[in-house]
């Protein structure tokens, strides 16, 4: 736990009990605060083990210090919480776990050199397996390492450096929105894609909230993704980004990282280093490239060598549910993309194998599957499962394709039907609640499903 001694001795509010706002209390606790906690759900009030007071109302906000506002809790658009305008109007600091992670880390460096260095991520898309590889490539390099945010632990549930520590941690815009204070040593913003538009009120203040990450913090080393025209825009307002592109071969005076054909190219005046990304199976297709060349420059940024990057790329697992590779057999690959809960998630999959046995359906998203349809050429054959099989089985038309009804057989099926050089692909494009309480649960059965086909015994 990271204790908050910003507010010692103070009341300070909580709003949200989940998983962030516990531990923002608890570390508030440590830092010698008092936490006043409210959560509009019952439950959540009921076994939260702090002080609990309803802060929307006048006498107890009036005796709060701060309010520390969960991120999933809106406190500008579509409408602000009643509890963060009532703090508003009393002139009450509001701000969020992030805010009071980069306030409190100056009073924990340890007495030893080197100090602790952060490494803050962002973007709409592959920010958790960046974050998860550039953690991977510090652990596996002799690097102490911390990883959470908006991935794994919150960044308070996180623990005191010690000497020489690295915190990665992934940022959604929730986060980057509201914190009062961001102090990365290192940024990287990857890309913008429309997400979250009512909670920005458009995809200008999506940027906008990206884009505070950079302009509060000042990290030393900004590492900007430039193939849309946001990061273009936000490299020009930096003095010496280092660029990163799947798309263009960035050579030049200033610093990048670019794919040039299959090879990750590191370029500073000259090539520093160029690693054929195609031997590394869990870092297929484009977005994973972008992922790659990311990662590789936050962890020079801090000091690691290219064959030390190299050699833990090599190793890195990726991340359950999200284009994980569960293995071959016979020359059947099979992977695990439960995570790809709509069309613009499943786009990415679809793109990164030639021959595809698609495991597909669920709960439809609007639009469905139609704007896939320039890659149903790659499709073997699509077997369709959950409520949205028969919706999904009008819009691929004369692309082969069953109506499974549920996972096991839709596995079964493809198991029975794939060739030397398949991919059998769980990549739904669609929700998980019609059968399964949560994508996680999903991928869980597919990885059971797989294991004995992977092992031999079937």
């Amino acid at each position: 736990m990271i204790p908050v001694p910003t507010y010692s001795g103070k009341r300070v509010g909580v709003l949200g009990l989940g998983r962030s706002g516990i531990a923002t209390a608890r570390g508030l606790q440590a830092g010698g605060a008092w936490p006043v906690c409210w959560d509009d759900g019952e439950d959540a009030r009921k076994d939260c083990p702090f002080e609990v007071a309803d802060i929307t109302r006048e006498r107890e906000a009036a005796e709060l210090a701060a309010l520390i506002v969960s991120p999933g809790i809106a406190h500008l658009y579509p409408d602000a919480h009643p509890a963060i305008v009532r703090a508003q109007a009393n002139g009450i600091p509001v701000d969020n776990d992030v805010g009071l992670f980069f306030q409190a880390l100056p009073d924990l460096e340890p007495d030893d050199d080197p100090e602790p260095k952060v490494i803050a991520i962002t973007g709409s898309n592959g920010k958790s397996t960046t974050t998860a590889l550039v953690a991977h490539i510090l652990t596996e390099t002799g690097r102490p390492t911390q990883m959470g945010g908006n991935i794994g632990r919150g960044v308070l549930d996180l623990e005191p450096p010690e000497a020489g520590t690295v915190y990665v941690l992934e940022l959604s815009s929730y986060q980057t929105d509201l914190a009062r204070v961001m102090a990365p040593n290192v940024a990287v913003f990857l890309n913008l894609s429309d997400d979250h538009l009512d909670r920005h009120a458009g995809r200008g203040g999506y940027f906008a909230a990206k884009k505070r990450l950079f302009e509060i913090g000042a990290p030393e080393t900004a590492i900007v993704g430039i193939d849309q025209p946001e990061g273009r825009f936000l490299a020009g307002t930096l003095d010496t980004p280092v660029r990163i592109s799947v798309e263009q071969k960035l050579r030049g005076s200033g610093r990048s990282v670019f794919m040039n054909k299959a090879f990750l190219t590191e370029w500073r005046g000259k090539q520093i280093a160029a690693v054929d990304l195609r031997e590394m199976a869990t870092l297929v297709g484009t977005h994973n490239h972008q992922n790659a060349c990311a990662a590789w420059a936050a962890a020079r940024a801090v000091g690691i060598a290219p064959r030390q990057i190299e050699a833990a790329m090599r190793t890195f697992p990726g991340l359950a549910h999200r284009m994980e590779l569960l293995g071959t057999q016979g020359e059947i690959t099979w992977v695990n993309d439960s995570k790809a809960t709509n069309a613009d998630a499943a786009e990415k999959a679809l793109k990164s194998y030639p021959r595809i046995r698609w495991i597909a359906g669920g709960l439809a998203k609007a639009g469905g599957i139609e704007p896939l349809a320039p890659l149903f050429d790659r499709i073997a054959k699509a077997y369709l499962i959950g409520e949205a099989a028969q919706t999904f089985a009008d819009t691929l038309g004369q692309v082969p394709h069953d109506i499974s009804t549920d996972l096991a057989s839709a596995v079964a099926s493809a198991a029975s039907e794939a060739e030397p050089g398949d991919v059998i692909l769980l990549s739904p494009a669609a929700a998980s609640f019609d059968q399964f309480k949560s994508f996680e649960a999903r991928g869980d059965a597919f990885r059971s499903l797989a294991e004995p086909y992977l092992t031999g015994e079937k």
